[in-house]
Formats: C-alpha cells, structure tokens, sequence
C-alpha cells in the first residue's frame, strides 16, 4: 500500500511541474521575420501576437501587396516556431 500512495505523490508532482512548464510557455516568446528582416513578428508560445515591425523603406514604397506578403510569412513562421516550443 505504501509503494501505491508513493506512485500517486510522484505522479501529483509531474503533473504539476508539467502545469508550470506549460504555464512558461505560454510567455515565452519567439520572433520570425521575412524579406529580409524587412516585416518582423514577435508571438509567445500562448499564440499571442505581441509585436510586429515593419521596416519604414516598405512601407514609404507603398508595396500593400509586398507587405500583406511579408507579414502573413513572417506569422505563419512564428506561429511554428511557437509551437516547437
């Protein structure tokens, strides 16, 4: 009986170390860029977008194309790199 309650403590303390693990995750952060560096994304592994920068010079160009272009890759990117994590 003691070996029983002894498997069930440990398993009640993987499974709360894999709680915080997850938890981390979710705030951990990682970022993607495309053309270049010319878009650049930042999303955590919650897939929460946090940032997006865009290089001035695409913007002032006026490529709308370019930059939907740009952006939508450099989300997807991020978004798999969030969920490697």
């Amino acid at each position: 009986m003691r070996g029983m309650q002894d498997m069930l403590r440990q398993a009640q303390m993987m499974q709360k170390k894999m709680s915080t693990m997850q938890e981390e995750l979710k705030t951990r952060e990682v970022e993607a860029s495309a053309g270049g560096g010319m878009v650049t994304v930042r999303i955590t592994g919650g897939m929460e977008v946090r940032g997006v920068s865009i290089v001035s010079s695409v913007v002032e160009a006026g490529e709308v194309e370019m930059i939907k272009d740009l952006v939508l890759s450099s989300v997807a990117d991020a978004v798999k790199k969030a969920k490697a994590l």
